[in-house]
């Protein structure tokens, strides 16, 4: 492939590769940076050396490309602050509860039923300076404020670590925090917290202190709470606020990524600076001027929506076309997205795992490869027509790069996407100046209310679209089965056909091929996977949740009430990781029998008297008032189960039994879902 004979292209793959290799294989930070810099120098001479050689040495680039490879390692090590002596992990014991922990808040994140949820930097745990970062969850309080960042608060709590998850196919919170070097939480309330001072003096305070005084700013003006959501999101980048309905209207819609601040943003705002500099090119060195005026605006752009990767990536992209621009010279776009790939994975190598910076970059990658072929297709002669078209084809050909992650990742499509797209794309240009235009005349406190109105209803008329497209529910694939097997072969699939397209011939028509068959066998080892058997306990605050999965058929059996079922996810996310296809569902019985085993429930009666078998399995449900001790000398089961509906002082007096006893006790809110195969 041609790509590969641009050097930056080759050398941001052996980083990214370096940094998967860290992530699954633990290698030890003094090993990391020693290997580094050994490498380094080694190549540092090997440079020297061949600059003075007619032709390049193919031991250099292996050099080079081992050397890349070892860095991804290094970075990957040197941003885990758990490698270091003074994480707060290290200070934690039975005694830290009666320590003050001091510590700073970083970032507000969007707030749960029960719980208003931030990112903190631990500062101290008694007297020891430590470091580290800790997701707080502080109870909801209409009262009291919300905390700004910067915010120094004192406590006396524990550290928890963070749950795995309790069921099969659930979104891996502890996983997700991980990827942000969170490792533990901490549970409290605002009455014990003691705040001791309040300054900003980081980025994200700055930012956070600009972001409310806009806010506040704004709601002089009577604007409604889901039309300031919008902005927060559109201009800000921040959707804490946003309804879970607005949100979920613009993912339905496949209209998300209107919202998420990124490419489509940043390059529109690149060029209103650039237009709107353009007198200064006239004063003396005033080219050079102007860039750093564009450089230093587009990073507090980034900086005040919160430095997200997709903004991060979108802005270092863009600083180095303004570069460009400023030097007139001509930018391959693959090497700009490798450029801003290699600096960002250099200070942030998580972001490679972060679902916004995969998105962004391949949507980008499609955009760039296969657009100019769609575009050939149809050459329009009016040019408004042909307008449309060019945004028709740019928003089909980033389905075509995204649509495999996103199925991945959402498991749905939202087939009217370019609906959505083509009523709303065309004008953001003009949504986005009308808002920046908004936002300045606010904070000057010049804002006409007419002007804040008519603002008001385009946002509204820009949601009303979004709800409309959104509803059409026929059109909108949700729940959708998609595995890793099927996006490598999806992409497999993609690649080879545009690799074809661009210049047919024979070999690529058999690689096209090929990818076909390997789609297809994707589908067979699916099936061939999926041809088994299962018996599976759910855990579920209050509730009692069973499934006996038979290849792709699931047959459930619960006790939630009809509006709670239709709204919980448990099966939902079973059937997506399962490839189920057929659902049924019965009522809880008495006794099950599965693979040659019983399982015997014993509910709130506590009816156990069974002189005909010998069960397996006992499940304890809805707190049944029986005595542990007669209940196993009766029946003498092999293993006890205790799922959600208990209560916690039952369950702790039934596993104090069952440990005297030395018999398996299984504790579904602890040990999460059981399953028997």
């Amino acid at each position: 492939m041609k790509l590969l004979n641009f050097t930056i292209i080759k050398l941001t793959i052996c980083l990214i590769v370096g940094i998967l290799f860290a992530e699954y294989f633990k290698i030890a930070l003094l090993f990391s940076a020693v290997l580094c810099l050994v490498l380094l120098f080694i190549l540092s001479v090997s440079f020297i050396i061949a600059k003075h050689q007619d032709e390049p040495s193919v031991w250099f680039g292996i050099l080079a490309i081992t050397t890349t490879f070892c860095l991804g390692i290094f970075v990957y090590n040197i941003h885990d602050q758990q490698n270091f002596d003074n994480h707060y992990s290290l200070e934690i014991s039975e005694e830290t509860i009666k320590e003050p922990v001091i510590f700073k808040v970083r970032e507000r994140l969007k707030s749960g039923n029960y719980y208003d949820k931030y990112v903190v930097n631990i500062l101290k745990i008694g007297n020891r300076d430590v470091k580290g970062k800790v997701l707080l969850n502080i109870k909801k309080d209409s009262v009291v404020d919300r905390f700004k960042n910067d915010a120094v608060l004192m406590t006396f709590t524990d550290f928890q670590v963070l749950t795995t998850p309790q069921n099969p196919n659930q979104f891996d919170y502890r996983n997700y925090l991980k990827k942000q070097y969170i490792h533990h939480q901490i549970y409290t309330q605002n009455s014990t917290l003691l705040p001791i001072q309040y300054e900003a003096n980081t980025v994200f305070g700055f930012a956070d202190n600009i972001r409310r005084q806009i806010n506040l700013k704004l709601e002089n003006y009577n604007f409604r709470p889901e039309e300031l959501a919008i902005i927060n999101a559109l201009i800000l980048g921040q959707r804490q606020d946003m309804s879970k309905a607005i949100y979920d209207s613009y993912t339905d819609a496949g209209a998300i990524h209107i919202l998420a601040v990124s490419g489509l943003h940043v390059g529109l705002i690149l060029l209103l600076l650039n237009f709107s500099l353009k007198p200064i090119e006239r004063i003396k060195n005033g080219k050079l001027i102007k860039v750093i005026l564009i450089l230093f605006l587009l990073w507090s752009f980034a900086i005040i929506a919160g430095l997200s990767a997709s903004v991060t990536r979108a802005v270092t992209m863009f600083s180095i076309v303004a570069i460009a621009m400023h030097h007139k010279k001509p930018t391959n776009i693959y090497n700009t997205l490798a450029i801003s790939m290699f600096v960002l994975l250099l200070f942030k190598p998580m972001f490679l795992f972060d679902v916004g910076f995969q998105l962004s970059y391949i949507a980008v990658i499609a955009i760039v490869t296969i657009q100019p072929l769609l575009y050939k297709l149809w050459r329009p002669k009016w040019k408004v027509t042909d307008y449309f078209w060019q945004i028709f084809t740019v928003t089909v050909a980033a389905q075509f790069g995204v649509v495999p992650l996103s199925l991945y990742y959402f498991h749905q499509f939202p087939s009217l996407f370019f609906i959505s797209n083509l009523a709303i794309i065309p004008f953001l240009g003009v949504i986005l100046a009308f808002s920046i235009l908004i936002i300045i005349l606010a904070l000057l406190n010049a804002l006409p209310q007419f002007l804040a109105d008519f603002y008001g209803n385009i946002i509204s008329l820009m949601n009303w679209i979004v709800s409309w497209v959104s509803q059409q529910e026929t059109f909108l694939f949700k729940n959708v089965s998609f595995n890793e097997l099927q996006v490598f072969a999806c992409y497999l699939f993609i690649i080879s056909l545009t690799i074809w397209y661009q210049k047919p011939n024979y070999r690529k028509l058999i690689f096209v091929g090929i990818a076909i068959l390997g789609l297809q066998a994707t589908w067979v080892s699916i099936s061939y996977k999926n041809t088994n058997t299962e018996f599976v306990i759910f855990h579920k605050s209050r509730k009692t949740l069973i499934a006996q999965k038979t290849n792709s058929s699931l047959v459930t059996a619960h006790n939630f009430d009809s509006i709670s079922w239709s709204r919980d996810r448990i099966i939902k996310n079973y059937n997506v990781g399962n490839f189920i296809t057929s659902n049924s569902v019965d009522t809880l019985k008495a006794v099950y029998v599965f693979q040659n085993k019983t399982i015997l429930l014993i509910d709130s009666l506590g009816i156990y008297n069974v002189k005909s078998f010998t069960p397996d399995y006992v499940l304890l449900r809805n707190s049944p008032k029986i005595n542990m001790d007669r209940m196993i000398d009766s029946i003498q089961p092999k293993f006890i189960i205790a799922d959600g509906s208990n209560y916690k002082s039952y369950i702790k007096r039934w596993e104090e039994t069952c440990l005297k006893r030395k018999l398996p006790f299984h504790q579904t809110s602890e040990k999460g879902a059981f399953i028997i195969k």
